[in-house]
């Protein structure tokens, strides 16, 4: 981290301004993928609060143990329904665990890919885009290379510290991270966006 720090200091003063005024951020990796993302459907458009609490009652319909694929697979979506899981998203829990099982999705191989990689080996399935994946990555496999250009958040923090005229689109994020030289900490400087609007990533904008 105290490598990522002095780069985005030395390139971008914006950044470098906010390193200042906040407490350098952690970025942990998380070992079980597949819970994360089964958490990450289900946590969809939720507060923290509402997703915490089906995520307890959708483990209680399995003794309180997180179900493995099969047994996702082998439970009724009217099921799922009733511990609060929408339908859409039963079924892309589904997908996902069908996709798993079929050898579609390979957690094993995720560290040797490329985010490209995992991001379109992820978006494969239903129910997860491209915003969830940069959500995985960085907060699960702990990258520090992501720069989630569509992230509501990112947008708005860009658009307030680097003075656009309107919300700063998906592009924008990309040409500036690019003139300030974000590589190859682009998630470390997107985290610093994040803290200047007190506004850290718990919901998605976009799936």
């Amino acid at each position: 981290m105290d490598k990522a720090l002095e780069h985005l200091r030395a390139h971008d003063p914006i950044i470098a301004e906010l390193i200042v005024r906040y407490p350098a951020p952690t970025f942990h990796k998380h070992g079980n993928y597949y819970q994360e993302l089964v958490d990450s459907i289900i946590s969809q458009q939720l507060s923290v609060k509402a997703a915490r609490a089906i995520e307890t009652r959708f483990k209680d319909l399995y003794g309180g143990n997180f179900p493995s694929p099969e047994q996702i697979l082998d439970t009724d979506i009217e099921i799922l329904r009733g511990v609060g899981i929408s339908r859409p998203k039963a079924r892309y829990i589904q997908d996902l665990a069908m996709k798993i099982l079929d050898g579609s999705v390979k957690f094993d191989h995720f560290d040797q890919q490329s985010n490209e990689e995992i991001i379109t080996e992820l978006t494969a399935v239903k129910g997860i885009g491209e915003w969830t994946a940069h959500m995985f990555l960085m907060f699960c496999m702990g990258r520090l290379d992501v720069l989630p250009i569509g992230d509501l958040g990112i947008r708005n923090g860009v658009t307030a510290l680097y003075g656009f005229a309107a919300t700063a689109a998906p592009q924008d994020i990309a040409n500036i991270a690019n003139t300030h030289q974000w590589k190859p900490y682009e998630s470390v400087a997107s985290w610093y966006v994040w803290q200047s609007l007190d506004n850290m990533p718990t919901t998605s904008q976009a799936l």
